[in-house]
């Protein structure tokens, strides 16, 4: 019972981390505010994490998760080819952009640029989440090779890499416009032409 009720606590700090973390940055946000809106006293922090820093990078795998699992339960659908699937995942995360009225953007691409190269165990965790991510997209990129829909010509490895780099660009740019114009883009382009046969 004690255990469970450590992990839910666990949960929850994970969880609002992402919120707080997503809405004010690193530096912007302090341990008190997110033990106060999970209530948990400050001493307990401790028994979960062993500093900030080690609490910010398990924060960016429990961020990460959620979108594997969408991009996977996507490319596992039997009655959807490879590239079909990618389509539709992206669609999906750009719809939930949309209604967020594109606040917050990526929490990966927003503490890349504020500690991406300050903190040595942050930027572990960053790596590590992008190359899960990239790693999965890859996979899907292969298949639809494999299914005849995307070109053979590129590594599926090379152009998992530039749909990252060119989602979390696009991120950004539709940060600064208020538009999903940016992503939309990015995914017409990419999957829709570039990667094409």
């Amino acid at each position: 019972m004690v255990l469970a009720k450590k992990q839910i606590n666990k949960e929850n700090l994970l969880s609002e981390g992402v919120q707080l973390l997503m809405q004010q940055g690193y530096h912007g946000t302090g341990l008190k505010e997110i033990l106060d809106a999970v209530q948990i006293p400050k001493g307990s922090f401790y028994n979960y994490f062993s500093s900030k820093e080690s609490y910010a990078a398990e924060v960016i795998q429990h961020y990460i998760n959620p979108f594997i699992e969408q991009l996977d339960s996507h490319l596992q659908n039997p009655e959807l080819d490879a590239l079909t699937a990618l389509n539709n995942y992206f669609n999906e995360l750009i719809v939930e952009l949309e209604k967020a009225e594109f606040k917050g953007g990526c929490l990966l691409g927003n503490l890349m640029g504020e500690i991406g190269d300050t903190s040595d165990l942050c930027q572990k965790s960053l790596q590590l989440a992008v190359n899960r991510y990239k790693d999965l997209l890859a996979t899907g990129l292969k298949k639809a090779q494999m299914e005849g829909t995307v070109r053979i010509d590129k590594s599926a490895d090379d152009m998992a890499d530039l749909l990252v780099n060119t989602w979390q660009g696009a991120l950004l740019r539709m940060k600064i416009e208020q538009s999903a114009e940016p992503i939309k883009q990015c995914c017409n382009d990419l999957l829709g032409d570039y990667f094409r046969v």
